[in-house]
Parts: C-alpha cells; structure tokens; sequence
C-alpha cells in the first residue's frame, strides 16, 4: 500500500510536480484531457503513482478525474480570476500595513530580503529565465506577507500565488514592457515599504496588481 505522506522525491512526489507544474504554466491547458498512461510512460513509472497524484490534484481543484477515460484540467473562469484578484489585494494589503506598524527596523529588513527577490529578477529577464522569473516573483510578494505574523493567512496567500500562476502562465510575461512595468511596481513596493509609508504601499500594491488583472484580460476596476 502506497504511503499516505511519502517523502520527497517519491514517484506520487515527481508526478505530483510533473502534472502540477504543467497545469500552472499552461502546457496542459484548462480544458485539456490527460491521461495516466500517457503521464506514466513520460515519467517512466507506473500508473498508481500518476493516479494518487491525479487525486491530490483534483481536490485542489485543478482537474476533474473521469473513470476510464482520464483526468479533465479545469478551465478558469472569469469569476476564480475576479475572486483570486480581489483575495490578493485584501491580502497583501493588510500585509503592507502590518509591516509599516512595525517600525522602521522591520521595514528595513522587508527592504532588503525585497531587493533580494528584485535583483533575482532583473538577472532572470537577462538570461531569458522566465521558470525562475516567476519564482521570483512568487517570493517577492510572499515576503510581505511571511513578515505580517500571520502564518494562516501567509499559506493561503500561497494557494493564491498557485491559482494565477494558471490564469496568466510563462507566455505573458514574456513581453518586454509587461516585465519592465512589473519590475517598476515591485520597486515602488519595495521603496514605500522601506520609507514606512503605508499609504504609499497600499496605492502602490494596489497599482500593481490592476495591471496584472489588465495582463489577464479583465477589467481593471475589478479592484
């Protein structure tokens, strides 16, 4: 009998992450059907593996399991986008306020673990690194939020990050002036929370993220 929580770098782990990360990116695209086999004969393992993985992923709602026939990506609707959009502005909000209201040593330490994540960037986009571009760019927002002291709300932040990293997927950030305003609205977070300038925060994540529901393809005003 397989493990219930098996260690890392079992088979149910690597076909975790091989299906997962193709759902997020986009290479298996919502309304896409895959099967067992196919993604067992890719990682050389057999199905039980690929089947306990399908589970997980299907109870985080990202596919739609049919017997016999294989495992459904669900598609994403303008109602998950409006409603991940509107979580990660509450979200990240509070965040900024709570690490303004703890002084300027925590806004300092905010700052440079922030430039950290920035400086990791920029060398991404030179490198045409875009799998670590959005690695990045996952760490950047969830610093904010890790230094808010509060870890609930810091792991739901991250099945967030999870949910979009699928609504936009590697290809739109790959337009040069999407990845340079990006860039821009991270150092505009950066500096406003290095300065303990709350206002200046909230507008500045606020900003920030109405340009990614614009690169979605909703409407701005959603937020």
């Amino acid at each position: 009998m397989a493990s219930r929580d098996p260690r890392p770098g079992t088979a149910k782990d690597r076909a975790l992450d091989y299906v997962k990360t193709r759902v997020l990116t986009g290479a298996f695209p919502g309304g896409e059907l895959i099967s067992e086999g196919d993604v067992a004969a890719a990682l050389g393992m057999s199905r039980t593996p690929v089947r306990e993985a399908f589970l997980r992923l299907e109870a985080e709602g990202l596919l739609r399991l049919y017997p016999q026939r294989g495992a459904l990506v669900v598609p994403v609707s303008p109602d998950e986008v409006r409603s991940v959009m509107e979580a990660r502005l509450v979200l990240e909000q509070f965040a900024a306020t709570k690490v303004v209201g703890r002084g300027p040593t925590a806004c300092a330490g905010v700052f440079q673990r922030l430039q950290g994540e920035l400086r990791r960037q920029r060398a991404a986009v030179g490198r045409g690194d875009w799998p670590e571009f959005l690695d990045a760019d996952r760490a950047f927002h969830a610093v904010t939020l890790a230094e808010s002291g509060n870890a609930i709300l810091s792991d739901f932040y991250a099945s967030l990050r999870d949910r979009q990293m699928r609504m936009i997927g590697e290809s739109a950030l790959r337009e040069p002036e999407r990845v340079t305003r990006i860039l821009d609205e991270h150092r505009e977070i950066a500096d406003a929370l290095r300065d303990g300038d709350g206002q200046r925060a909230l507008r500045a994540v606020q900003t920030h993220l109405a340009g990614t529901v614009r690169a979605i393809g909703l409407a701005a005003d959603l937020i």
